[in-house]
């Protein structure tokens, strides 16, 4: 079993991620009016923003391309290897392509400029060599140049990713905030993960309904009650007239303090140990703001009313907490 010298990983490891941390602080002084116009031009663009990149730059590029459309701007990644046998026909005249090449002189990338041109796209390169033929073909080159990379033998493409991804990251930011992309339309494009959820789930979305939904009238017994309370399994029932308008809720709690009263539950009526003046939710509210009013007052279930006080569903914490909200 092979076994590393503690302290020169350590000191490694350390080592590189000054070098990278340093070449992305360097990256704020090419911030400026180029970048503007790049990032003026991305926001404006009609179609999709292409990112075309070969190699580790590739690998970047998807990353940037998911970035970008997960915060608003409809983006794509294609591989410049691909792109040269057919996959060129996904690019349309209203979208704004983005070449990454650290080099500048890919030749999978170069071989593209004679086609891009003549759909008269807009291109915007991200290079390490600001005289390279990818450079000067471009409309706007952001300099993502670094000094060294941190492989010690300084051939694994390393620091100048690492560049190449931060200034990505800064231009899908930049245009986020020109946007006005919030927490709702993240959670849009995203209804698969927690912000999603909790963001777009609904109480109608996880709420019990029809003969789901446990009630009794008032005059019920409260045997009858406990069994309704069993049967459903909501920990809790509603309690009705004949329009289904809701009069309050029977839950374990009030079971509690009806036995500390030595209550008989066969002569003792629903509407004598029910609580009236009980929390409700709406069809309309979102899950996770149900879950914390329930966290703070302490209740593990819930009436769903509609405007007119008619008990249309039920649903408790396990709902919530099963749909994934937290």
């Amino acid at each position: 079993m092979k076994k590393l010298n503690h302290q020169q990983t350590q000191q490694l490891a350390k080592e590189v991620l000054k070098e990278e941390s340093a070449a992305i602080e360097a990256l704020c002084n090419r911030v400026d009016d180029l970048f503007i116009q790049a990032c003026e031009t991305l926001l404006n663009c009609e179609g999709r923003i292409v990112v075309i990149g070969i190699g580790k730059s590739g690998h970047v590029g998807r990353k940037i391309a998911a970035t970008l459309a997960s915060t608003g701007s409809p983006a794509f990644f294609v591989s410049a290897a691909e792109a040269s046998h057919g996959d060129l026909g996904m690019v349309c005249s209203d979208d704004v392509i983005m070449l990454l090449s650290n080099s500048g002189q890919s030749d999978e990338i170069l071989t593209l400029l004679p086609s891009l041109k003549r759909l008269g796209v807009p291109l915007i390169a991200l290079t390490g060599n600001q005289d390279s033929e990818l450079a000067t073909n471009s409309q706007f080159n952001i300099d993502i140049s670094v000094t060294s990379e941190a492989c010690p033998l300084g051939l694994a493409p390393t620091t100048s990713t690492a560049a190449m991804l931060a200034m990505g990251d800064a231009l899908a930011i930049s245009l986020l905030n020109a946007r006005g992309f919030n927490e709702q339309d993240f959670a849009r494009s995203h209804p698969g993960g927690k912000l999603g959820k909790r963001l777009l789930i609904k109480v109608s979305d996880i709420m019990h309904t029809g003969a789901q939904v446990p009630a009794v009238n008032q005059d019920s017994s409260l045997k009858q009650g406990l069994l309704e309370v069993s049967s459903k399994g909501l920990g809790m029932t509603t309690i009705v007239d004949q329009n289904n308008v809701l009069l309050g809720i029977f839950t374990d709690g009030d079971l509690r303090r009806a036995l500390d009263k030595g209550l008989d539950v066969n002569n003792t009526c629903m509407r004598d140990v029910m609580t009236k003046d009980c929390q409700v939710a709406h069809t309309h509210q979102l899950a996770a703001e149900i879950l914390e009013e329930m966290e703070k007052l302490r209740i593990n279930s819930l009436p769903v009313v509609d405007d007119n006080q008619q008990v249309i569903g039920a649903l408790n914490m396990h709902d919530i907490l099963k749909a994934g909200v937290v």
